[in-house]
């Protein structure tokens, strides 16, 4: 399994889109917080904080994170190495955990770099580091978790077909309805008292959650059971290569 999660990351680096799915992520929080003249400037902001990173970086990742996974198991589908791949000595589940693992890791590595932003916004504080670390390394874990769960919703896109902007299509959109579309039904108003567990039932409220800088039992609950939902979904998908 180790063997097979170094061969995707080495697979996703030593492609131009692993790059350039690195550096979109990066230049376009870059831009939306240190240039662009909006709501999520920092500097034009006034306070120490970094909410305006983990405000946009979802909507960044709804994108990218579709776009490191969508070739997971359509590319296998495509070349038709899929059966081959199911023929070494790994379980379906091994061989889906050694791809879902491999997208979380670039995904935090990817946030990495984002780290500088916060050693700025801590220098930049008056007085010098006056801003809620707690709630900033909150929204962090938030974030990774949302991310991994993102992953598996691509993950699970990626073994839908054996065509790769397809997959990133389903992916990004499956993801923006988790999301999302909870949080647009709730704001509807027609369930009544179910209302709230309707967006509960959302990432978004509980991404929110995290990002006070609180991190509930129920909100780490939630983020495994959705990534064990996808990643159940998935071994379901490619186990029925067995009924034909």
């Amino acid at each position: 399994m180790l063997t097979l999660l170094r061969k995707e990351i080495n697979a996703f680096l030593n492609s131009v889109i692993g790059y350039v799915v690195l550096v979109v992520f990066l230049v376009v929080n870059g831009l939306f917080l240190w240039v662009f003249p909006l709501d999520f400037n920092i500097l034009d902001f006034g306070y120490a904080n970094l909410d305006g990173l983990f405000m946009l970086a979802p909507f960044v990742f709804l994108f990218l994170i579709p776009a490191i996974t969508m070739r997971s198991f359509a590319d296998e589908r495509s070349y038709g190495t899929i059966e081959t791949l199911f023929t070494k000595p790994l379980t379906d589940l091994q061989i889906i955990l050694a791809k879902y693992f491999a997208a979380v890791l670039l995904v935090a590595f990817s946030l990495l770099p984002t780290l500088i932003y916060y050693l700025t916004v801590y220098h930049l504080g008056l007085p010098k580091g006056n801003l809620d670390s707690g709630a900033i390394w909150g929204s962090y874990i938030g974030l990774l978790f949302l991310g991994a769960s993102f992953a598996a919703i691509g993950i699970f896109a990626s073994s839908l077909t054996d065509n790769q902007i397809v997959a990133f299509i389903a992916g990004a959109g499956i993801a923006a309805f988790v999301y999302l579309g909870f949080e647009f039904i709730y704001s509807l108003s027609f369930f009544g008292k179910a209302d709230l567990f309707i967006k509960s039932l959302g990432i978004s409220s509980h991404y929110a959650s995290m990002s006070r800088g609180v991190i509930d039992t129920r909100d780490v609950i939630y983020f495994l059971s959705v990534i064990a939902f996808f990643i159940l979904l998935t071994h379901f998908v490619l186990g029925r290569r067995k009924w034909k």
